[in-house]
């Protein structure tokens, strides 16, 4: 990054300015609800794989594990007079009522259904004196809290805890749609003891689509302690993200976020009491042209953690995230939408990583303080963009962004 780390630009007025302290941002420690982010935090519900739930929740009593599914042996039907004619998949829900209908519709999908020795489809009409062999399908769910060779970058390890370096596509914990394959599976295939503590540990997240840092826990001790300091917000998060159009030298963005009433999918700025107090401060390191447009990098503190806030927080103020693929739209009232061009090479996620994580040790009290450089993907976008040679055009004898000095480093007292 070199350069971009020097940048500085003027000040743009129509953004609050972020409070700063001599090290750096004015940090919070009073006790509030820790959600999801970006990071997320885990937020008030746990819905689905970018979702959280409240950190303050974890206890010893939280199961880290669910049961194992049942042996699923074959089941055998033969089709009745009663039954002759009638569709495949509605004979089996009525028969097998402990299955769902659209889970028998999807066994018979698979191959997994066979009518006289042959696969059939759910529509098709059964006739009387038909053998009807099921070979019953586990549920994805079972897989939930299942041990999985899951490769994961460990950045740090002690006995306390451990730093891993997520990479984009990799989800954190298995929910709908993602229910193996996740960062918890592979906590559980790295160290079986991990299934002692809930969700093996993990107190905060990232989207599946974002890169980055991410502490877990290996003890129920230094999990508790974490989620404390989640919860006083003095983990120190900072993220590097690209966003169409000129971002202003710094600022704070400040806006509530809640669940978009119009789409439940999405989170949007909410000004009603379902949307909780969000904060992000930003730092402009270098903005390049790109067509009729603009590409600046920015980066990024959470005060608050919401899901999905960096997102939300910056397309509500005209500048979204470069590739993301929800959050795309400038939707800052009486301001032009960003310009969209092609960008110079291949790139299908939200430039979003997690640059930049700071925390008190659980056990030795000692600030540690953790960096990861961008992802190949991501790096090749900075470098096709070219913010390097705009940056030595720009001031190179400016010192690093004041908010950032004074970030602890591992070995400080």
């Amino acid at each position: 990054m070199g350069n971009l780390f020097r940048m500085k630009k003027n000040s743009a007025k129509h953004y609050s300015r972020s409070p700063k302290t001599e090290t750096g941002l004015e940090r919070h420690t009073e006790k509030a609800d820790v959600t999801d982010e970006e990071s997320e935090d885990f937020d008030d519900h746990f819905e689905d794989g970018d979702e959280g739930e409240s950190a303050g929740e974890f206890n010893d009593e939280v199961p880290a594990t669910a049961p194992a599914a049942p042996d699923l042996v074959p089941l055998y039907l033969e089709v009745d007079s009663a039954a002759h004619g009638e569709r495949l998949d509605k004979l089996l829900a009525r028969h097998f009522s402990e299955f769902s209908r659209s889970r028998i519709q999807q066994w018979i999908e698979d191959g997994a259904v066979r009518v006289d020795g042959e696969p059939s489809r759910a529509k098709a009409s059964v006739q009387m004196g038909q053998q009807i062999e099921i070979h019953p399908q586990a549920a994805p769910e079972s897989m939930a809290f299942t041990a999985e060779d899951v490769p994961l970058d460990v950045v740090y390890e002690d006995d306390a805890l451990l730093v891993i370096n997520k990479p984009a596509g990799l989800v954190v914990h298995p929910a709908a749609g993602n229910w193996s394959g996740t960062v918890l599976n592979g906590l559980l295939h790295r160290d079986p003891h991990a299934a002692r503590l809930p969700r093996a540990g993990i107190v905060h997240r990232l989207d599946k689509e974002t890169s980055g840092l991410m502490v877990v826990a290996r003890t129920l001790t230094a999990q508790t302690d974490l989620v404390r300091q989640l919860q006083a917000r003095t983990v120190k998060r900072s993220y590097i993200a690209l966003v169409w159009g000129e971002t202003p030298d710094e600022g704070t963005i400040d806006a509530p976020i809640g669940r978009d009433p119009r789409e439940r999918t999405r989170m949007a700025i909410v000004h009603t009491n379902s949307g909780k107090p969000s904060r992000t401060h930003f730092e402009t390191l270098g903005t390049v042209p790109l067509g009729r447009s603009k590409v600046s990098m920015v980066m990024c503190q959470l005060e608050t953690g919401r899901t999905h806030q960096i997102r939300v927080h910056f397309e509500s103020i005209g500048h979204p995230l470069v590739g993301d693929p929800v959050y795309h739209k400038a939707t800052q009232r009486g301001q032009r939408p960003a310009v969209r061009v092609p960008l110079p090479v291949p790139f299908t996620r939200q430039a979003l990583h997690a640059y930049r994580l700071g925390l008190m040790h659980p056990v030795t009290g000692r600030k540690k303080s953790w960096e990861a450089e961008p992802p190949e993907d991501l790096q090749a976008l900075i470098d096709a963009l070219d913010f390097d040679r705009y940056a030595e055009e720009d001031d190179e004898d400016e010192g690093e962004p004041e908010w950032y000095e004074g970030e602890a480093d591992d070995d400080d007292d």
